[in-house]
Formats: structure tokens, sequence, C-alpha cells
């Protein structure tokens, strides 16, 4: 996020940081007791980002960047005897849906008391008359153990649809807050709603819950799904271990998830340190020549271990791959598998050599993406649907809740989805996955001292 701050630094008039907000509160909340509301001089957070350049920027402007913190309202801008809600959710599956999908309905049912609460089914393609896909009523007791499936009760789909016939929908349908789970390609599709809502003076609440198994939305903080898919990715990395130290240059090698960004591979990498090598798209890396994977592969051999266990991003190496560029059905860029490419790569080199290999290739992306989530990112979701919430009645739209320690702020759809945050290559994270992985003094031994220098 640092480089982004720095782009902020130059020209804040560029970057949106006030919510959206459909009028004044004039509704006295339903909720009287628990809570803890919001008063108008508490309503912004600071942004977590390092002190120099918070410090630079209050020097060059007097202020700093302000992000308005979530939670509930005394007075509220939807009559909750008349909200009709709805909830959408779309892209990829990832841990932690149906958990949202849960504390969504609870919070709307028990803090609020509203009764009709729509479940839009297969994506934004449920909005869509032409499609069939019918609404369904969700309720508490409907909701009640979905947590503990993987997936999402609603079902969910790919694709950019109409917006006008969408907001069409929700005008026929009265529904006038809407909640949208989903990454920043959906999400750039429910700042689209919310707009053309605002084109015909519709009140209604458009709020994003950021679904992204990457982790790569800025200013949400960690999002939910990514410490399960961590988790999840533990077994086949142990798997992949087991395979490689149980051949003659036996190489295990892993592919997570991580289009853009390597924060899984990175974090699975730290949390199982049997990993010798760690592959992002953020690093960019060669197969070939004296600093290639090939060759660090053989200086690890020759140092009398045996065995090496890979995990790469399904996002890295891409520039190493020749074929057609596809994209899918969001637009995203089909990602060609990196996988496949370095077991048969590396299988060649050391069969041409005529040394003994055995590589063995997991992808484990989607046993891990439909898994149900494990108890902090449970706790995560149902906090961020609350938050979710109370922002809409408060007719806040076109915004997501984020969360920056332990903050939960309203971030606009803009600002969250300017583009995909990055692992920074000088960062602690990056250099601590170089000490627990010890790649470097394989791939650049004409910088390190190997020596006597043994990996585990």
């Amino acid at each position: 996020m640092l480089s982004l701050f720095k782009r902020i630094l130059e020209d804040p008039s560029k970057f949106t940081f006030i919510t959206e907000n459909l009028g004044e509160c004039h509704v006295d909340t339903p909720i009287q007791q628990n809570a803890t509301f919001l008063n108008p001089d508490d309503m912004y957070s600071l942004l977590s980002v390092r002190a120099s350049y918070v410090h630079e920027f209050v020097k060059k402007y007097g202020t700093v960047p302000k992000l308005e913190s979530a939670g509930p309202h005394r007075k509220i801008f939807h009559d909750p005897n008349t909200t009709r809600a709805a909830i959408v959710t779309a892209g990829g599956l990832c841990p932690g849906l149906n958990n949202v999908i849960k504390g969504l309905v609870e919070v709307l049912a028990f803090d609020y008391g509203i009764k009709t609460i729509y479940g839009f089914r297969y994506g934004y393609a449920g909005l869509i008359p032409d499609f069939g896909y019918d609404p369904i009523m969700l309720t508490p007791d409907t909701v009640d153990t979905i947590h503990e499936q993987g997936g999402t009760l609603l079902g969910s789909s790919r694709g950019q649809q109409d917006t006008e016939r969408m907001v069409d929908t929700l005008e026929r349908m009265g529904i006038n807050v809407l909640f949208a789970i989903g990454g920043d390609g959906s999400l750039r599709c429910a700042r689209d709603v919310s707009n053309e809502c605002r084109r015909r003076g519709l009140k209604i609440s458009v709020i994003g819950i950021p679904k992204t198994i990457d982790n790569d939305l800025h200013f949400v903080g960690r999002t939910f799904g990514f410490e399960t898919a961590v988790a999840a990715s533990i077994p086949a990395i142990r798997s992949a271990h087991s395979e490689a130290l149980g051949a003659y240059n036996g190489v295990g090698l892993v592919k997570l998830m991580g289009r853009d960004s390597g924060f899984i591979a990175a974090y699975a990498a730290l949390a199982n340190p049997v990993v010798n090598f760690c592959l992002i798209p953020e690093s960019s890396f060669t197969v070939e020549g004296e600093n290639g994977l090939l060759k660090a592969l053989e200086r690890r051999f020759a140092k009398g271990r045996h065995h090496a266990v890979i995990v790469v991003a399904e996002g890295a190496g891409q520039e190493l791959m020749e074929g057609e560029v596809k994209k899918d059905a969001s637009g995203n860029i089909l990602k060609k598998d990196i996988g496949e490419f370095l077991k048969n790569a590396i299988t060649k080199h050391f069969e041409d050599k005529g040394e003994e290999i055995t590589v063995k290739y997991i992808d484990p992306s989607y046993t891990i993406r439909s898994c149900p989530a494990e108890a902090s990112d449970s706790v995560l979701c149902y906090r961020l649907a609350r938050m979710a919430v109370h922002a809409a009645m408060a007719g806040r739209t076109n915004c997501v809740v984020g969360r920056l320690n332990d903050d939960y702020s309203l971030v606009p759809i803009p600002l969250a989805t300017i583009e995909r945050r990055k692992i920074d290559l000088n960062s602690n994270l990056w250099a601590s996955v170089l000490d627990a992985t010890g790649q470097n003094y394989y791939m650049y031994p004409e910088k390190q001292n190997l020596g006597a220098y043994v990996t585990p």
C-alpha cells in the first residue's frame, strides 16, 4: 500500500475517501441496547500506513486522508418497517461466503426487524429475469447452519450483466438495500449499480463485502477466506514434502491461488517452512540460466539435499509461457498453468542431463476455495456482515466494509478497487519468506556465501 500512498501524497484530489450517502438520517434506530453508537466526532479513522508518510502528508496538506468508521447509528436513513433487502454473491468461491450471508440475514432480522430479505441466485445473473433464476427468501432459519458448509447457498457466477436491467429488477421488487459479496470485478459491478441508482434518483443503498481469497484489495485489511486458504494449503505442502523426501532428487511442486498477488503462497511458505522455493507474480524469475530455477535445483542437489519443495502462485512466471491470452467472463486474464510448465521443464532438464528426477505436481486450488471457513475467518465474516448492515441502514452506498487494525471502516468502492494490492519486495514479509526458504542461497550464489549452509 505504500506505493499507492505515495501517489495519494502527490495528489490526494484524485482519490475519494468520503463515503457516499443517500441523505439525512431521521429514523430512530430500533437497536436499544448492547451497541456503541457512532458519534459525529469519532466518525473517521486514520489510514494504517507508515508514520513517516502520515507526517509528510500532514506537513504538506495539514491533515491526513480519513475513512468513515463503521458501526451502528442512533439515527438511520431507511425505515426498517419498509425496508426490503437483497444479497448477491459473485465471482469465484471463497471460504466464508455462507458465513457472511448468515451474518447479514441475522443482523437484518434480529437488530432491525427486517422481514423481507431476498437472495439473488448465481451472481448478478440472478438480477436478470431472462436467466430464470428466481430469488429465494432468506430468514434466520434458512441460514441457520449454512456456515458449516463451503461455497455459497446462493450460487455464484462471473461476468458483467446489464446495469440498467439489474436496477430495473431492484426497482420493480422494491428493494432498497443490496449487499454485494465479491472481489474487485464484482465490486465494480456494484459501483455501476449504485451509480445508476443515483442517476435515477433511487434511494437504494449498495454495500459491498470484499471477497478476494488472494487478499489483494486496498484499504480493507485482511479479506475473509485468506487465513482459511493458507491453513488449507498446509496439507498439500506437507504431502509435497513427503513425496519429495520419498524419491532421490524428488521435487514436490504445489500451485496455490494468487493471480496477481502472491500473499497465499508467501504466507503458506512461512506457515510450513519446509518450502525451499516460493515463486510469486511480484518477483520475476527465470527457469534457464545461471540464476534460474533449474540451476538452483542443481546446486541444492549438489549440496546433498536431494529433495526440494516448490510453492508457486498461479500468476507467477506468466511471461515464461507462450500462447494466446484468454479472459474469463469477468474480464480477468486466464493464467496459463505455471505448475504444469515447471513440472515439464524440471523433468526434461534433468532427464536431458541423464540425472534421476521425480516431480510430483499438486494443485489443491478447488479444494481450498470450497472449504468452510476456519474460526478466525468466521469471526471476521460475521463482523464484516454486521458493519455492512449498519452502513446500509444509515443510507451509505457505493462502499465496502474493511478492517484496519481492528477498526472497521467504510471504503468507497472506487478507492478499494483502484488497483490490486501486491507484496512489496522490500517488505519484512518478503524478507521473511526469503529467510524461511533460503532460496536466494541457491538462485544467486554469486551474492551469497553458500559455504556449509544447508537449508532445511
